[in-house]
C-alpha cells in the first residue's frame, strides 16, 4: 500500500534484512520503488519555466510527468534536472512519478529511493541558469582580492532582450564590500555569460582554521528595473598552490591533510541526506582531529559540502568506484561509457563554488588504469575535469594489485620464490561475473599479507607511471611503502594516501610530516557505515568460522556494519579515534582501552587489514572480577605507567604509539601516566560505574527548526550518578513522542542488531543508544524514554518556525 513519506527518504532502510541478500549492502534486500506527487499548476504559470532538480535518486531513476517519460538517470549519485514545461497541464492537477531500483549494484549500503533533496524551480523566461553562477578568486594578496562572478543568463523568449545583471558581495559580517552592474543582450533562445571582476579590500580568507565565508547576490532586472531572477551564492576567498617542495598550500601556508574516507549513509537514518545529519557528522569528525574528508566513492552531498565550508574541512570529492569493469554484477560500469562526461559536469557544477573542495577524484581502485588504454582514459577524464574547473586539482585512488594485470600471479616471482605457502593462497582476480566486495575485499586482505615485500618491485612503478603522470596528485590506496621509493624515481610527483589503515598510521604519519611531497592521509574509514559487513571486525573462534585457506573478510548474517570506522554509526568515538588523535599530535593525555573480558582466553579467528582491537574505554565489567584482561594504552611519550587502585602495575615502553598491560579486573580506578625522560607529562583515568544506575537522555540541541532539513539527536545511556556508562547494563529502551515530531531512527552501535532502525524500541549496546527525532511542525516535543528497572528519562525539544 502507498504510504506518505517526507523527502529526503531512504526506501531501503525500512525493509527487513534477509540472510539471502547481499553482504555488500548489510543484508538489506534490493527492490523497486515508486514515488508519486500530485499538485495543481495554475493557468497563469503557463509563461513561467518550471523544472525539478534531483540531488540524487538511487538508482536507475525514471521520471514521468503525467505518465509521459520526462527524464532518466542511471547514476544513483549524479544530480540531474527535469524540464517540466513540455509535460505540464495548466489549470489542472499534475502528477510526477519517479521509479527507481536497487540490487546487486553496490559494494556497500547504497540505500534506495529519493534519498537526497529535490528542488522545484519556477523562473521567468529570462533567468539565471540553475547553478549558473560561478565565483572564483583569481587574484589575492594581503591588500585585496579580485572576485570574478560569471553568471549564465538564459533567454527562453522568441525575442532579443537586454537585461541588467547586478552583483553584490557581502563579507562574513553581512556588510556589502563590492558591487557591480552591467547590461547583457541575449538573442532569442540563447545563453550568455555575464562576467564581472569585483575588487574586495582586506579580504578575510577561507582556511581550515578560519573558514570565513562571503556571499554574492546576483540579480537580473529588465528594462523597467523589474526583478526577473535572483541567486545567493556562498563562496570563500582562498588561494591554492601545489608542488613537491612545499606540498599543498592554502593561502601560502602548507597544510597536511588529516583525512577520513566517509561513505554517504547516515547510520540509523540510512542514506537519507538530511542537512543536520550531514552537519553533525562533519562537526564530530573535525572534533576528532580530521581536517579533510574524501567522499568514498561517489559525489558528496550539497549539505555536507556546505557543512565543510562552514567548519573548515577540506574535501576530496570522488566520482566513481568503477569505470568500465564491473566490481559488482549490475553496477554502474554497464552505463559508464555513455555517461561519464555528464557525470563529471554534474560534479563540477555542484562543487565549483565551495572553498572546501580542493581535489576532484576521478575514481577509486579502477582496474583499467594499469593498462595503456586505461591510462589514456584516465587522462581523458582528468582533462575533462580541468576543462570545466582549472582551479582545483585532480587525483585518483590507485591500487596496484587491482590495476596491474597479473600482479598477483607474479607475487612468488617478485618474492624470489618458486613455491611458498603464501602463494598457494593467492589467486588471480575474479572475473566480472563473480566480482563483488567478497572478491575485491578478499583480494585486498590477501594483498595486505604480502604488500610490504611486493612494494619494492619495479613492476609497480612501471605499471602505474602513465596514469600517475596524468594526475596533479597521485592517490595511493594501501601502498604507503612506496611513498619514498617513488619520490626518488619521480621527484615531481605529489602523493596523498588516499586510502589507508589505522594500523599503519603510527609508521606513516611521521613520514608524511617529514616530506612535503606527501600531502596527507585518508583513513578507511572516519565514520563506520552500513554494508561491507564485518570487514573490520575481530572474530573469535567460537563465533566466526573461516573458510579453509581464504581470509574470512565477509561476515555472515546478521552482521550489519563494516565495523571499521573511527566513529560508530551513532557518533560515539572508538578507541582507534583517540589513537589517531595522539599520532596526529592533537592529544597529550594517554588513552586507555580495555579488551572485553567476555572474550578472555578465546582465540582470534579473524583480524583483517581494516581491524583494530576489540577494546573499549571502560573499567566497568560486572561479573568479571578476577578475570585477566588485556589493557591497551596509547601515548606519544616514551613510556607509560599503569596504576590500579593505587598499586603500580609497572611501566612499559611505548612502541608505535601504544603498549599493552595485563591485569586481573577489579572495580575501582585505573590510571595511565605517561613519561618522557622520566618526567610525568600527562595522565588519564577510567573509573568503575558504582551505585544505582539511571537512564539518561541528552539531546545535542534542545531548540530545532520546523523544516525538513533539521533533526535532533538524543544520546541515551545507562550510567551512574557520575555519568559513567555501564557497558554491561543493556536492555530495551522505548521512546514515546508527544508533539510535532517523529522517530526518524533509533539505533545502537550493535554490529549485529536485528532491530529495525525505524522502531520506537532499541536495545542499548555497551550501555548506549541514539534516537533521531525529525520535526513535523512548530511547537514543543516531549520525549520519554523508558526501560525496565530504571526511572524514565524525559527531555523536551522546542521546535521553532523555519
Amino acid at each position: 500500500m502507498p504510504e506518505p513519506v517526507t523527502l529526503p527518504h531512504d526506501a531501503m532502510i525500512g525493509t527487513l534484512r534477509d540472510p539471502s541478500a547481499s553482504h555488500d549492502i548489510g543484508y538489506f534486500p534490493g527492490g523497486v520503488w515508486e514515488y508519486t506527487k500530485s499538485f495543481e499548476v495554475p493557468a497563469e504559470w503557463r509563461d513561467r519555466r518550471m523544472a525539478l532538480q534531483f540531488e540524487g535518486v538511487y538508482r536507475d531513476a525514471m521520471v514521468y510527468v503525467n505518465d509521459d517519460l520526462a527524464a532518466s538517470e542511471p547514476n544513483g549519485y549524479a544530480e540531474f534536472t527535469v524540464d517540466l514545461d513540455p509535460f505540464l497541464r495548466y489549470g489542472e492537477e499534475n502528477t510526477v512519478k519517479v521509479n527507481c531500483r536497487a540490487g546487486e549494484d553496490s559494494r556497500w549500503y547504497s540505500g534506495a529511493g529519493i534519498y537526497r533533496p529535490v528542488h522545484l524551480w519556477m523562473k521567468n523566461p529570462v533567468h539565471l541558469a540553475i547553478d549558473g553562477v560561478w565565483i572564483t578568486t583569481p587574484e589575492i594578496d594581503d591588500h585585496g582580492a579580485v572576485v570574478e562572478v560569471a553568471a549564465e543568463v538564459q533567454n527562453d523568449t522568441a525575442h532579443t532582450v537586454t537585461v541588467r545583471v547586478a552583483c553584490e558581495v557581502l563579507n562574513p559580517a553581512g556588510d556589502t564590500v563590492a558591487s557591480g552592474d552591467i547590461p547583457v543582450t541575449l538573442r532569442s533562445h540563447t545563453t550568455a555569460t555575464a562576467r564581472q571582476r569585483l575588487a574586495v579590500a582586506d579580504p578575510s580568507r577561507w582556511s581550515p582554521d578560519q573558514p570565513h565565508l562571503y556571499s554574492c547576490t546576483t540579480t537580473v532586472t529588465d528594462a523597467e528595473s523589474a526583478e526577473l531572477d535572483r541567486d545567493a551564492t556562498a563562496f570563500g576567498i582562498r588561494s591554492l598552490q601545489l608542488d613537491p617542495a612545499h606540498g599543498l598550500r592554502i593561502n601560502g601556508e602548507s597544510v597536511k591533510l588529516r583525512g577520513a574516507c566517509v561513505h554517504h549513509d547516515n547510520g540509523p537514518i540510512g542514506a537519507a541526506t538530511i542537512s543536520r545529519a550531514e552537519e553533525r557528522r562533519v562537526e564530530l569528525l573535525k572534533a576528532a582531529g580530521f581536517n579533510a574528508l574524501r567522499s568514498a566513492h561517489n559525489p558528496m552531498s550539497r549539505a555536507m559540502l556546505d557543512a565543510c565550508d562552514r567548519h573548515g574541512v577540506i574535501v576530496m570529492d570522488e566520482t566513481w568506484d568503477m569505470w568500465t569493469e564491473n566490481k559488482v554484477n549490475h553496477d554502474y560500469a554497464l552505463r559508464f561509457e555513455e555517461r561519464w562526461r555528464s557525470d563529471v559536469a554534474a560534479l563540477v557544477r555542484k562543487d565549483r563554488n565551495h572553498p572546501s573542495v580542493v581535489l576532484y577524484s576521478t575514481g577509486n581502485e579502477i582496474p583499467e588504469v594499469g593498462s595503456p588504454l586505461g591510462a589514456a582514459r584516465a587522462r581523458d577524464i582528468a582533462e575533462h575535469v580541468r576543462s570545466l574547473d582549472p582551479h582545483r586539482y585532480v587525483t585518483t585512488g590507485v591500487q596496484p594489485m587491482l590495476a596491474i594485470r597479473g600482479l598477483i600471479a607474479k607475487i612468488p616471482e617478485i618474492l624470489g620464490l618458486m613455491e611458498t605457502p603464501d602463494s598457494s593462497e593467492v589467486s588471480e582476480p575474479q572475473p566480472a561475473e563473480d566480482a563483488g566486495s567478497q572478491g575485491v575485499n578478499t583480494q585486498m586482505a590477501m594483498w595486505a599479507m604480502v604488500k610490504d615485500q611486493v612494494m619494492q618491485s619495479p613492476i609497480i612503478a612501471e605499471g602505474l607511471e602513465e596514469v600517475s603522470a596524468s594526475l596533479d596528485v597521485v592517490g595511493y590506496n594501501y601502498v604507503s611503502n612506496r611513498y619514498l621509493i617513488d619520490h626518488d624515481l619521480f621527484p615531481n610527483r605529489v602523493i596523498v594516501g588516499s586510502e589507508t589503515n589505522v594500523t599503519d598510521l603510527g609508521r606513516d604519519w611521521p613520514v608524511i610530516c617529514a616530506h612535503p611531497h606527501l600531502i596527507g592521509d585518508f583513513t578507511w574509514t572516519g565514520w563506520d557505515y552500513l554494508g561491507e559487513a564485518g570487514i573490520g571486525r575481530i572474530g573469535y573462534d567460537d563465533e566466526d568460522p573461516v573458510d579453509e585457506g581464504v581470509p574470512g573478510v565477509v561476515a555472515p548474517f546478521p552482521w550489519l556494519v563494516a565495523h571499521t570506522g573511527d566513529i560508530h554509526i551513532t557518533g560515539v568515538r572508538r578507541p582507534a579515534s583517540y589513537f589517531r588523535e595522539i599520532v596526529f599530535g592533537l592529544r597529550q593525555e594517554p588513552f586507555i582501552a580495555v579488551q572485553r573480558p567476555t572474550h578472555a582466553h578465546k582465540q582470534i579467528a579473524y583480524s583483517g587489514p581494516w581491524s583494530w582491537s576489540d577494546a573499549l574505554d571502560s573499567w566497568t565489567w560486572d561479573g568479571h572480577e578476577g578475570t585477566a584482561v588485556d589493557i591497551e594504552v596509547y601515548s606519544a611519550d616514551g613510556e607509560v605507567e599503569l596504576v590500579l587502585n593505587g598499586r603500580s602495575l609497572g611501566r612499559q615502553p611505548i612502541d608505535d604509539f601504544r603498549t599493552k598491560f595485563a591485569a586481573a579486573y577489579e572495580p575501582g580506578e585505573l590510571v595511565a601516566i605517561s613519561y618522557t625522560d622520566d618526567e610525568e607529562t600527562a595522565r588519564t583515568a577510567l573509573r568503575t560505574a558504582a551505585g544505582p544506575l539511571s537512564l539518561v537522555a541528552e539531546p545535542d540541541r534542545t531548540e530545532i527548526t520546523a523544516d525538513h532539513t533539521d533533526l535532533a539527536y538524543v544520546s541515551v545511556h545507562i550510567s551512574d550518578a557520575n555519568g559513567i556508562v555501564n557497558p554491561g547494563a543493556n536492555r530495551p529502551v522505548e521512546v514515546t513522542v508527544d508533539g510535532p515530531g517523529v522517530v526518524q531512527g533509533f539505533a545502537s552501535a550493535d554490529h549485529m542488531s536485528l532491530e529495525p532502525f525505524g522502531s520506537t524500541t532499541c536495545t542499548t549496546y555497551d550501555g548506549q543508544a541514539l534516537a533521531v527525532i525529525r520535526p513535523t511542525g512548530p511547537g514543543t516535543v516531549d520525549l520519554t524514554f523508558t526501560a525496565d528497572g530504571l526511572a524514565p528519562a524525559i527531555c523536551r525539544l522546542t521546535v521553532s518556525e523555519s
